[in-house]
């Protein structure tokens, strides 16, 4: 086996040495962690007047990107790959949530123009 073979083999057993079965089962975990709160709030908290719906639609949106950062970096291996690729990704969801903040921000703007 050649020097550059072996050197091969080795970066890419680095590049997916962080996901074993322990680390699957610790983000399993999590992921069933943050859905199990986000069935509280909903199933318990808000039908009781515990937090009101303005307030618990935010924690939905936060609970639901983490659970969203975990499924990427992890099981579709974002985390292990070079920063390049995560920009890549990253920067151009960032502009389409800035476009859909200001075009609903607009959208509001013509319907107050109607009336």
């Amino acid at each position: 086996m050649s020097a550059e073979h072996t050197d091969t083999l080795h970066a890419h057993g680095e590049e997916h040495e962080g996901m074993n079965k322990k680390r699957i089962w610790n983000v399993f975990f999590v992921l069933l962690g943050i859905t199990c709160v986000e069935f509280v709030i909903a199933l318990y908290l808000v039908p009781h007047d515990i937090i009101r719906t303005h307030t618990a639609n935010p924690i939905y949106i936060v609970l639901t990107l983490a659970k969203a950062f975990y499924i990427v970096g992890y099981f579709m291996h974002l985390k292990f790959e070079k920063m390049g690729l995560i920009f890549a990704i990253i920067v151009p969801v960032l502009f389409i949530i800035g476009l859909i903040l200001v075009l609903t921000n607009e959208s509001h703007h013509w319907v107050d123009l109607r009336l």
